[in-house]
């Protein structure tokens, strides 16, 4: 389980696959998306702009899963 902090409010699926550095770039993060290997908090998830916020857990077939927290500043 990797921890990924953000400073805004939520971050957009596919913007938070490319900051784990899961995708190298948006097409990238789209076809994983689209195909399937993305679950959010335990459910398939198909929409690239799906908002994520700090709890949500983010799991991608033969990777990590991912935790998002909330950066206090």
């Amino acid at each position: 389980m990797v921890k990924i902090y953000i400073h805004t409010e939520y971050i957009e699926l596919d913007s938070l696959l490319k900051w784990a550095n899961i995708a190298m770039t948006g097409g990238e993060a789209k076809k994983m998306i689209r195909s399937g290997m993305v679950l959010v908090n335990g459910v398939v998830e198909t929409r690239r702009k799906k908002k994520i916020y700090p709890g949500d857990r983010v799991e991608i077939a033969g990777g990590p899963a991912l935790i998002v927290e909330k950066e206090e500043r």
